[in-house]
């Protein structure tokens, strides 16, 4: 059965993993690459126990046209500001360099 992607229609803007070393710690710092569109589904979150207590996660599964440069260690911010970090290494479906598929978590600066 040949695969059929949802409709690649939200915008984001990719970030790439930076590294450098700064008095012997490796830091990352992201900078803007390009801008992509995906499809972008959300089932509620990821459920999680967290220090002994129930904690909801914001999570996203994406998919979207196989970029070589889009690895783990990437973000992703939408067009409302937030930024998301790439969880897993994406998954190149079927091996056909065509499509990617990965989860998202969103990182909150507080």
């Amino acid at each position: 059965m040949k695969y059929k992607p949802s409709p690649f229609n939200v915008p984001v803007l990719v970030l790439l993993a930076e590294k450098e070393k700064v008095h012997g710690v490796v830091t990352k710092k992201y900078i803007e690459y390009d801008t992509i569109f995906v499809s972008a589904k959300s089932y509620g979150g990821t459920e999680k126990v967290i220090n002994g207590q129930y904690v909801l996660e914001d999570t996203i599964v994406i998919e979207c046209w196989y970029y070589s440069w889009i690895k783990s260690d990437s973000r992703l911010r939408f067009s409302d500001g937030s930024e998301w970090e790439i969880m897993n290494t994406p998954e190149n479906i079927a091996m056909m360099n065509k499509y990617l598929r990965f989860k998202v978590r969103r990182v909150k600066s507080e």
